[in-house]
């Protein structure tokens, strides 16, 4: 299991990817695999081995192409086709030069396989199949080499959640951007009437400057800001809210705080853009609208909602048990079929300072 390094597995705070594949790993390790997770940094909290390739996470350099390009390349280094049956990739330099190793890959596509991002899936190595985490996503470029679509997942194990709805705020919670509409929340509930809060991931240039230039200027008494919360606090406001809003103004192809809001038992108002219809269920879990009109009225009605069935929703639809047994089917059909690359090559040593 490759991951970025960028953030720890699980991470303390943001980092959805993570979260998944950290849920992942110890749900293949249950079902009796053996699971070598490849990172950076010293720790990791899943019930598989780690193996780290370069000392310290790379967070101060996200946004950079060299740390994660390194550290794919001391990976394949350290792959020995006599010690593993596939490997799962979930990198964004990953699917280019995965030809290299003498073991089939798969790899999860976590964004849009659009864009810059989709010239470079274009471009994958014969030898690798790709995984789609909706079919939302994979519908935005039907003709990448997908190999299967398996939703993401949660470990509700320990999660905290409300047996009644709650008279609490509103809660949005994302990274300070555009696309998660952070401004339609705040309009949106002011038209209903109602307070809420503001908890954002705002550590990165690009979301400093847009919560600076767009956000602050829109805040008012009715709106609580809360930045950069660990993820206790995150499930601490999932547990107080009346509902999770999610104006989405892109493609999302998951959106797992989504998961998390029902797993909590918090009903999710959001726009019916990309993987949204395949996670909430209107009427039941939550609500979803077509158009920002339609948001003030779905929040006011939205604390009506059984926290119960959003708890059973979770569990039942999109546990890591479940998730784990999609990526071991996507394994066995790949493998069984994957082409061997062109020349196996030597192991290389190679120092991880």
């Amino acid at each position: 299991m490759v991951v970025p390094p960028w953030l720890s597995v699980p991470p303390p705070g943001y980092g959805g990817l993570e979260t998944v594949v950290a849920g992942l790993v110890d749900a293949l390790v249950a079902r009796g695999h053996a699971v070598t997770l490849f990172g950076a940094g010293q720790d990791h909290g899943t019930a598989g081995d780690f193996v780290s390739t370069v000392p310290d996470l790379q967070y101060g350099r996200l946004g950079e192409v060299l740390p994660e390009l390194a550290h794919v390349a001391r990976v394949n280094h350290l792959i020995d086709p006599a010690d593993f049956d596939v490997v799962h990739d979930h990198t964004t330099a990953g699917p280019l030069v995965a030809g290299r190793r003498a073991v089939p890959t798969v790899a999860t596509v976590h964004g849009n396989p659009v864009g810059e991002y989709g010239a470079v899936l274009s471009d994958t190595d014969r030898g690798v199949g790709l995984v789609a985490i909706s079919h939302a996503q994979r519908r935005l470029n039907p003709r990448l080499p997908w190999v299967g679509t398996v939703h993401n997942a949660m470990d509700t194990a320990g999660i905290p959640h409300k047996n009644r709805p709650s008279g609490g705020p509103v809660l949005w919670l994302a990274r300070f951007s555009p696309d998660k509409g952070p401004d339609i929340a705040i309009r949106a509930c002011r038209a209903a009437g109602l307070p809420m809060v503001l908890a954002g991931k705002c550590n990165e240039p690009a979301e400093r400057r847009y919560y600076e230039q767009v956000i602050r200027p829109m805040l008012d008494e009715d709106v609580t800001v809360v930045l950069d919360a660990d993820r206790e606090a995150a499930l601490r406001l999932l547990v107080e809210a009346r509902c999770l809003i999610m104006p989405i103004q892109w493609e999302e192809p998951f959106g797992m705080v989504m998961l998390e809001a029902m797993a909590t038992g918090t009903p999710v108002v959001a726009l019916g853009r990309g993987a949204v219809p395949e996670l909430v269920r209107p009427g039941v879990t939550g609500l979803i609208c077509s158009t920002p009109d339609e948001l003030p009225s779905a929040l006011r009605a939205a604390g009506r909602l059984d926290p119960a069935a959003c708890v059973a929703h979770v569990a039942e639809n999109f546990s890591t048990e479940r998730t784990a047994a999609g990526y071991e089917a996507v394994y066995r059909r790949f493998t069984a079929g994957a082409a061997h690359p062109a020349r196996a090559r030597e192991p290389v040593r190679v120092a991880l300072r």
